[in-house]
This record gives structure tokens, sequence and C-alpha cells, in this order.
């Protein structure tokens, strides 16, 4: 089947892409094209193939995921569990077999921080994300979501895919792949990872798989000093980069390219490799300016946690730090929010290390959960109010999510918990998502779903959040080897519950 943007041959006319590469001068000139050019002639403008044509009336237009790489404690966070503060210390008795991944099968343990009422809805949070108290009526939480599996790479691709194994779209890759852009001159997905580094599976969890390559996240480190790797040439190589041996270098790769693609008139990956060039060059315009926080108010700055006046942090892991670097991705989210991005995602914790740099507490929960959680939870509940005062949060869809939960019994000494898969939490809110309910239950040791008939999986996740962007999740597919592939496999349902 014919590529979709055609490439002019040696007996067909120049297309516009064509005559824009082998005589626009590389990069720059493709951006001043489409600067110049009218909305419908720009250079890169990739409506999603539900563009015009959605399921049903949408409820959002966007999305953030903030997820939590390690696994973090629901039992201590957001779900609450007297049984652990009544039975703490005695031997754990899940009156049943229990498979554990580790050895932390030993006695149970109460939650590591108290927990109080907040908002009209008396939800209990832990103290250590009490910051999210005063929104805690807007988020619709759900604790009673299963996995598959217990180890970290499986289960993040699990919350990030769909599968848990390599080679799936990411979830923000779908919804790229589906609505397109709201602006041609900023991807339609980006990543905003740990600053210390990738969680497990890396770029995996947002690649693209087999949806075309301009579909995959781009990454982007707020204020670092290159927040995107290469998208500027790099001075301290030598002169010899310059904008002028950019330009040259460019137009050599245009003829190249040109040439390629003449013979191969049904390959698209060129295409996309070129649109993913166009995108670059418009985002050294467009990507300072989105990303430049100085014009922000004291205030703003403030409510995010973020701190000026703070240039270097002490080696140990702090609370203070943590909330700076999360509240400068979440102020960063809500700018590019703002400017047209379809899906951001935001990390929280990188792979495995030792100290932790995660959330993967098999020694010391307070520890290692402490500084991360009011880290996320004055960021998350910042965006959450920033969003509603600028009328964004009813458009757009903001979801908490980590692989999977921890023990209710203690490892480590006592301090630390094992891995979880059988129960965990996600909270959403936004987009029409209905705030200060749960939707879903843990028993009464967080260990397993209430209902065990009845669970929540990643796919009833995916399917809602597609839905409330008008997406019908069964009808969003892609054929990959003969099989019409999706986001949520052959699974998933709507949660009506959580919808207004």
């Amino acid at each position: 089947m014919n590529s979709p943007f055609h490439r002019s041959t040696p007996s067909s006319p120049m297309t516009r892409r064509d005559f824009l590469w082998q005589s626009g001068g590389g990069l720059g000139g493709i951006a001043l094209a489409a600067m110049l050019g009218t909305e419908q002639s720009r250079a890169g403008e990739l409506p999603g193939i539900l563009s015009g044509k959605l399921h049903h009336p949408p409820k959002a237009k966007r999305v953030v995921q903030l997820f939590m790489a390690g696994a973090a404690s629901h039992l201590d966070l957001f779900d609450f569990k007297p049984e652990l503060v009544k039975h703490h210390g005695q031997p754990s008795d899940f009156g049943e077999a229990v498979e554990a991944f580790q050895n932390g099968l030993g006695p149970w343990k109460k939650p590591v921080w108290d927990f109080q009422p907040h908002g009209q809805s008396g939800k209990m949070l832990g103290e250590v994300v009490s910051d999210l108290g005063s929104v805690v009526d807007e988020i619709a939480w759900i604790h009673n979501l299963v996995g598959k599996t217990g180890v970290h790479s499986q289960g993040t691709l699990l919350q990030s895919t769909g599968f848990n194994r390599p080679g799936f779209p990411s979830a923000g890759s779908w919804v790229s792949y589906g609505l397109g852009s709201m602006n041609d001159n900023l991807p339609a997905y980006v990543v905003l990872p740990d600053h210390r580094g990738l969680a497990s599976n890396g770029t995996k969890n947002w690649d693209a798989a087999f949806l075309p390559a301009q579909h995959q996240g781009t990454v982007i480190y707020p204020g670092s000093e290159t927040p995107i790797v290469d998208l500027f040439p790099d001075a301290k190589r030598g002169d010899f980069i310059n904008s002028a041996s950019e330009r040259d270098g460019g137009a050599l790769l245009a003829r190249l390219n040109a040439t390629h693609a003449a013979t191969r008139p049904g390959d698209e990956r060129l295409d996309a490799r070129i649109r993913s060039y166009e995108l670059a060059a418009k985002m050294q315009l467009a990507a300072p300016e989105a990303l430049d926080i100085s014009k922000e108010s004291a205030a703003t700055k403030a409510m995010y946690g973020i701190r000026d006046d703070v240039k270097n942090w002490p080696k140990e892991i702090n609370a203070e730090e943590e909330i700076d670097i999360f509240g400068r991705k979440c102020l960063a989210a809500r700018r590019l929010l703002e400017r047209g991005v379809r899906f951001v995602q935001i990390w929280s914790g990188n792979d495995n290390g030792y100290p932790r740099r995660n959330w993967d507490s098999h020694e010391d929960v307070e520890r290692d959960h402490g500084p991360l959680a009011r880290g996320f939870a004055r960021g998350a509940s910042a965006l959450i109010r920033d969003l509603k005062q600028r009328g964004l949060l009813d458009d757009t869809i903001i979801l908490w999510t980590t692989e999977f939960g921890r023990m209710p019994s203690s490892q480590g000494g006592g301090k630390g918990r094992d891995h979880n898969p059988y129960v965990f939490t996600n909270w959403l809110c936004g987009g029409g998502i209905k705030g200060g309910i749960t939707a879903g239950e843990s028993d009464e040791w967080g260990y397993k779903p209430l209902d065990r008939s009845n669970p929540t999986t990643c796919y009833d996740i995916h399917a809602t959040i597609l839905h409330q962007l008008g997406i019908d999740h069964t009808k969003l597919t892609y054929r990959n080897n003969g099989i019409d592939r999706r986001l949520t496999d052959v699974h998933g349902h709507v949660i009506k519950e959580v919808l207004v």
C-alpha cells in the first residue's frame, strides 16, 4: 500500500516536502518554510487518524501520567488499613499460601506515617502526601488494581504499554497516533524522566514500537543545560559545527533522502524520520520558550516548591530537592499542555541502585518513600490547582500510577516492604473524572482486592482514559504482523463509576 504522504519519483512532480528538503537548507529552512506557510501547508502538521471522526464527543483533550518507578506503597500513602495498625508487629497470617518476591513475609507492618482525613470527602491520606489534601476532592481513587507480575521491568511495561514484554507502543504513542498534535511546533507526546536516570526498560517505556516513529515520546529534562538532547549543535565540539555547516549537512541529507525514497514509494519509515527532523527544526524555535519558567510569578514557583535560591543540594536524597525537581517537571508539563502537547509523562525514580533513588523500598520505606512522596505530592497538587485556575483541568486527565504495590507484611528487619502485584492503587482526576470518590477497594490488609472476582486492571484504566478522549478503545487499532493490535490488547472496560 502506498504511503499516505506521496513522494515524488522520476516520473512524478516534485512534492512540497521534496522541495523544502532540497531547497530549504536543512532544519533551519524547514522551520522557516513552516513559519511562512499557512495552517494548511505547514510541513509536518500531523493530524491523528481519528481527527474529525472521534467515536463519541470527548470530555478531555490531553493527559498527564505521573509514574512512580520502583513500586510505591499504597499502604503508606493512600490506602489506610486500621487492621495493620491494630496488629502491627504480630506474625502475618494471610489465610492462604503467599508467593513473595523476596523474603517479605515478616510481621504485619502498620503505615509508616499517620493518616488523617482530608477534604469534604474525608479521604484518609498519609502525612507524607498531605499536600494532596488541598485537591483530594478532585481525585477518584482506585484501590483494587491488580498486575500480572512482581518483576519491575515487566510491571512497568504493563502499566506503560498494556503488555508486560517489549515491542508494543506506549499509551502516549497511541494517543499521539489517534489524535495527533494540537501544535505542530511541539511534539504530541513528551516524556520528563527522573533527573537521576531512566526507569526499568529505559526508552522502551515510551517507544512507538510498530506505530509510525514520530509517535514515540520526546524526552525533555526541564531545568538542565540541554533540556532536549541534540536539538542544538554542541559548540564544545568545535567551531566547524555552526549554522552554515548544519545547513549544508541538511541539504546533503535531503538529496540522499530524495534519492533513497524515490525507489521506495511504499516505505513510510523515511517519511516518519523526515517528519521528526521537521519537528526538531520547529522545536528549535518553540521549545526554549515553552520550557522557560523565568517569567512565571514568584507565587506560582512557590506553589510548586521551586527554589531558585538553591544552587547546590546535599549529596543525600532529601525532600527539599525532590520537591524542587518534581515541581519543575510539573510546571514544565503545565506549560507544554497549554501550548498543545497531548500527552506528558512525568517520572519519579530511576532504575535500581544503592542507595535507593526510586520507590523500591525493600530495606526502609521511610528513608526512600519520604523524600520522593513529598516531592510528587507537592508538585502534583500544584499542577492540579494550576490547571484548575487556568480552566485546563476540565479537559486534562491526570493519572497517577506505579508498576505494583507493596506488601502489608514487613521485611528488612521491619523497615521495608516486599513487592505486591496482587493489589495496588491508581488515581485519576480532571477531564470528566468524578472527584472525591473511591471506585474499588482492597481487602482489610491491603493484600488483594476486596472483591477478588472484580478487580481493576491497567486495561480498564487505559480504556477509561481513551473513552474520555473520545476514543473507543476497541476501535483504535493498528495491524502488525497480521494482528489488529490495540492498547488494551483483548481486555478492558470503561470504569463508569469514575465518570461525571
